[in-house]
């Protein structure tokens, strides 16, 4: 067994662009109950009230929707450097970057698909303020008791032309494992779940049906309970958010989940529960094209628009979908 590598600590933050800048905040303060922690430029700077480090999301304004880049904090400087080198080395290398509001400098570089990546290890831990600072010394700030209240950023899922090209880049270059994973009849692999820590996930490739490179499909945030989750669906149902699928249970992860389109046209999942991996020698999970046609965990058939819709849109989505 090759020895596994551990320089990445987890999933820091992801840069979401929106033409709709003031509603998407609307969206992700006051629906999602998030508390901005910074703005600068273009960019507004959000966090979750369980979120140690100073954001996990940073909402740009831009022509179009989409993923302007996501971010991994490694374990140490040493760490860092290391990736560094295997990605220079592998002939993926990118540039330095001076760092960014609560963060030192990061190394910036895409993956296959086209996707941005930056690692950093210099972090600031968030300090909160008299207003928001909690009972408990062991919570990095007060729960806001308002929206959805989402705790922190869980995941990414990217949409990819090949997802097994990307799953190869990154456990080759970032040390991430496999955990689940799609395979159709024919072979071809169609997610991939990946995963830095003993979290079963935190970053995801599916297949791109429009063949287009570098989207996204959705961004997640964590709540507690899967009660969270249906308060969600009713805060939502309240602002006129569009609901695209669940409340429901993944057969794949084992989340609950609820997926909606915030007003900047890009998918945001809530979801609650998951599990953790503790075997340092798991092998991954394999679902097969049959066992995948049966649907999530309880049956429910997922929509059209799920496989085909992602940020930006792409003319190719309306073909697709038509012939649902």
């Amino acid at each position: 067994m090759t020895e596994p590598v551990r320089d990445l600590a987890h999933l820091s933050h992801v840069e979401l662009l929106t033409p709709k800048p003031e509603e998407s905040l609307v969206y992700f303060r006051e629906l999602l109950g998030m508390e901005v922690a910074g703005e600068s430029g273009d960019s507004v700077y959000l966090r979750g009230f369980g979120d140690y480090e100073r954001s996990s999301l940073k909402l740009t304004a831009a022509a179009q929707s989409g993923v302007g880049h996501i971010a991994y904090r490694a374990v140490s400087p040493e760490a860092l450097q290391r990736r560094v080198a295997a990605l220079e080395a592998g002939g993926a290398g990118g540039e330095w970057l001076d760092g960014d509001l609560g963060h030192g400098a990061a190394y910036s570089f895409v993956d296959p698909d086209g996707h941005r990546f930056e690692l950093f290890y210099e972090s600031e831990r968030y300090e909160a303020p008299p207003e928001l600072r909690p009972a408990l010394k062991n919570q990095p700030s007060r729960f806001p008791g308002r929206g959805a209240g989402v705790r922190h950023l869980d995941h990414v899922n990217f949409l990819a032309v090949d997802p097994a090209e990307n799953r190869v880049f990154l456990e080759d270059n970032l040390g991430l494992r496999l955990t689940e994973q799609i395979v159709l009849d024919d072979g071809t692999e169609a997610g991939v779940w990946l995963a830095s820590n003993q979290k079963s996930y935190d970053v995801t490739y599916t297949r791109d049906l429009t063949r287009t490179r570098g989207r996204l499909h959705h961004i997640a945030f964590f709540v507690d309970q899967r009660e969270d989750v249906l308060r969600a669906a009713d805060v939502f149902l309240e602002h006129g958010i569009v609901m695209e699928s669940g409340p429901h249970k993944h057969a794949i992860q084992q989340t609950f989940f609820l997926y909606t389109w915030e007003p900047g046209g890009n998918r945001i999942e809530v979801c609650s529960g998951g599990f953790l991996i503790f075997a340092p020698d798991h092998e991954a999970v394999v679902w097969s094209q049959a066992e995948r046609a049966k649907g999530q965990a309880w049956g429910m058939q997922t929509v059209a628009s799920f496989h085909i819709k992602g940020s930006p849109p792409v003319p190719e989505e309306d073909a697709l979908l038509a012939g649902h």
